[in-house]
């Protein structure tokens, strides 16, 4: 066994090295296959790793995974992306219509959001099986752009009893099946039957008057080796689930000619020995290639490289690494026994040093020494929870981790955060913090830490695992069956507010969160919210109540006066939590929103509510909950105050949701805050209430705090 597999490992090691710069299909950094299908620049699938238009979708609930054109993962299967032919080839759709039937029905062969492609017109042809019928369509050509045309497909008809004995299934000549070609830079079309001899007793049985229609491969469905016949068969008795049947699909990069791109930074031919053509075929704009000689990717940088060199390269390598493998063969099978004792020793001491650093750390966080030896979980338990921390177990990944759902072996499911890939000792320190401030919190509003593991470099976090996602992605779905109520989201404030107050009050020692946004906030099936990802949270004693610190946070949400300062207090919390109340108000991003005056998601909202047009911002399901609204939008306001001690605490604003909550609606809060919002101060901006945004008179410090908060 070994003199094969040393040999062919070092040919095969020397052969890639010399073809590398070849097979360099993506970007940097990049997802370049998915299941069996590679993904090549300029498809991607994920920011950052692909063009406009070129999103790919690859969906791992499927084993093994399968890849989607655009990026909501429900257009068509991929089943080959070619760079050189400038085409992807797709799973097919099949469309059957009954007997008698004259409507007139649109054919989406590619859903219109899907721009850069058209059906391929020298590989594709339209293919009706079935018989009785005269199919007639209408189509509007993307490439023309010259309206709606009509013209005759094709005629299928149900054989006569004397020809039956000389039909076959086997081709669409007409007699069950026509095939027809189509128009140029088609993407769907209107088909309409004039059925004929439908009650026909004489035709043979593997012919329905009925029509399936499709867009197929014809190198496919012309291939008698690939059982035609059976094909034929399938379609007509409509037995097709498990029938992969392909269509070609054209691309081009551009939708302007090769002189016109050239002039633009997102000009796609980016790599060196490439050039641009202008597409002559069914899709239009430009493509690139690379230059006679070169094989590669020419949308990548140094994507085109010289084969002639690669192959005579390649067999210089192999000539040496059949060589050197002789030479290794010798000592190959003492290798492997040394190796791997020596693996599983350095493995098992490894294992003991980091346990005994990390528990280290650890205790010397802990009040209670004997909290962390009831918590701690085996590496090999946790593996066997997640089969080895396989891609398909990940619920998340965030700043802090990477989160795995695992089922131990007491059948208990179990959330479970592992460190990214480059360790620093800060990562370290943020994951032993998150355990010494979770052990010490028991609150039904926070997520629950079960234990951790000591064995690895950063320990990993074992939680109680929280099945419906966050809040961030029920405010922000786009789905009018999943609408997030306001009765809900009233409730999501209160206890979110309720745990931040325990945080900060009930605890031993004051903890401050310093990251709260939506996407740290977890919903389980009840829509019960858990604050969730401790990791840059700090303990503040109590005889303190301010420490000054590194700046921790996401941008939106980030207190400005801890932002300027670096003084982290727990009003730095309390300015985080008004901008999530703003954010359950709008259902508007705080991070990425921008108003058309240019100011941020809370800027504006104060400004609207400065101006008594709050309801031009918010949600419209909140809108119809008017008298609450604006109590809910008075505590944000309060709560955005820019100086900290001016913001309430968060035990203040429980009890205020708390009256909120119930029957009778208290408007004193509402009305006390527009008194102050007509305040001279207030509208002088000196920070004890908010700005009016209507002036830009702002001194260099407030303009630099309220900016703060957004993205650059």
């Amino acid at each position: 066994m070994c003199s094969l597999v040393v040999p062919l490992l070092l040919i095969q090691l020397l052969a890639a090295s010399a073809t590398s710069l070849v097979e360099n299909i993506t970007l940097d950094g990049c997802e370049n296959k998915c299941g069996e299908v590679d993904v090549p620049y300029p498809f991607g699938t994920s920011y950052g790793c692909h063009r406009r238009g070129f999103k790919v979708t690859c969906d791992r609930t499927y084993s093994p995974p399968k890849l989607f054109l655009g990026g909501d993962g429900v257009g068509l299967e991929v089943l080959e992306i070619s760079i050189e032919n400038r085409t992807v080839r797709a799973r097919a759709t099949v469309w059957s219509f009954a007997a008698g039937n004259t409507s007139d029905v649109v054919i989406k062969v590619i859903p219109a959001n899907l721009e850069p492609y058209v059906l391929s017109t020298d590989r594709n042809s339209l293919v009706i099986v079935g018989c009785g019928f005269q199919a007639t369509a209408k189509t509007t050509s993307t490439l023309l752009q010259q309206g709606a045309s009509v013209f005759p497909l094709c005629t299928s008809y149900c054989s006569p009893v004397q020809d039956q004995q000389k039909l076959q299934p086997s081709r669409c000549a007409g007699v069950g099946c026509c095939e027809a070609a189509i128009s140029t830079g088609l993407k769907s079309f209107n088909i309409q039957f004039s059925w004929q001899d439908t009650n026909a007793t004489t035709r043979p049985p593997w012919m329905t008057p009925n029509a399936s229609v499709l867009m197929v491969e014809q190198e496919w469905w012309r291939d008698t080796s690939n059982m035609s016949a059976f094909k034929i068969f399938l379609l007509s008795s409509g037995h097709v689930t498990g029938l992969v049947i392909p269509v070609v699909l054209d691309w081009t990069v551009g939708q302007s000619s090769c002189m016109a791109a050239e002039t633009r930074p997102e000009f796609g031919c980016i790599s060196k020995n490439s050039e641009c053509l202008n597409s002559t075929s069914s899709a239009y704009g430009y493509f690139c290639r690379c230059n006679d000689g070169y094989d590669g990717n020419p949308y990548v940088p140094d994507g085109c490289q010289g084969s002639r060199r690669k192959h005579v390269t390649a067999g210089v390598f192999l000539a040496i690494g059949i060589g050197i493998g002789l030479f290794l063969l010798l000592l190959c099978i003492a290798a492997i026994f040394a190796t791997k004792r020596l693996r599983i020793r350095k493995a098992k001491k490894m294992r003991e040093y980091f346990f005994k650093q990390n528990r280290g750390l650890l205790l010397g966080q802990l009040v209670d020494k004997d909290i962390a030896e009831k918590m701690i979980f085996s590496l090999e338990e946790l593996e066997k929870a997640t089969n080895k921390f396989d891609e398909t177990r990940v619920l998340g990944d965030g700043g802090h981790g990477t989160v795995y759902k695992g089922i131990l072996s007491n059948q208990r499911v179990v959330a479970i955060k592992k460190s990214s890939r480059v360790v620093v000792q800060k990562e370290i320190d943020e994951f032993i913090n998150e355990v010494a401030i979770l052990s010490q919190i028991n609150h039904r509003n926070v997520v629950k830490l079960f234990g951790c593991c000591l064995e690895t470099e950063v320990p990993l976090l074992v939680y109680e695992f929280i099945s419906n996602g966050t809040l961030y992605t029920h405010l922000h779905v786009d789905d009018p069956q999943r609408p997030l109520l306001w009765k809900n989201r009233l409730r999501i404030a209160f206890e979110v507010a309720s745990s931040l107050a325990y945080l900060h009050s009930a605890a031993t020692t004051s903890v401050v969160h310093r990251d709260m946004k939506t996407s740290n906030i977890l919903l389980d099936d009840q829509l019960i919210a858990k604050i969730s990802d401790f990791g840059a949270s700090r303990g503040i004693s109590i005889d303190k109540s301010v420490v000054t610190t590194g700046i921790k946070g996401t941008h939106g949400y980030l207190d400005p006066e801890y932002f300027y300062t670096g003084r982290l207090t727990e009003k730095s919390d309390v300015y985080s939590y008004g901008v999530i109340l703003v954010e359950l108000l709008t259902r508007k991003k705080p991070s990425v929103y921008m108003s058309p005056e240019g100011i941020s998601l809370v800027a504006h909202f104060i400004m609207l509510l400065n101006q008594d047009k709050l309801n031009e911002i918010l949600d419209e399901q909140v809108a119809e909950e008017e008298h609450e609204a604006k109590q809910v939008a008075a505590i944000a306001a309060k709560c955005l105050r820019l100086k900290g001690q001016n913001r309430p605490t968060m035990r203040n604003v429980e009890m205020r949701l708390q009256r909120l909550q119930g029957s009778d609606i208290d408007f004193s809060g509402v009305e006390e805050h527009l008194t102050e919002l007509d305040d001279p101060a207030y509208l002088r901006g000196n920070g004890e209430a908010g700005y009016n945004y209507s002036s830009r008179q702002y001194s260099l410090e407030e303009e630099f705090l309220l900016s703060a908060s957004l993205k650059r």
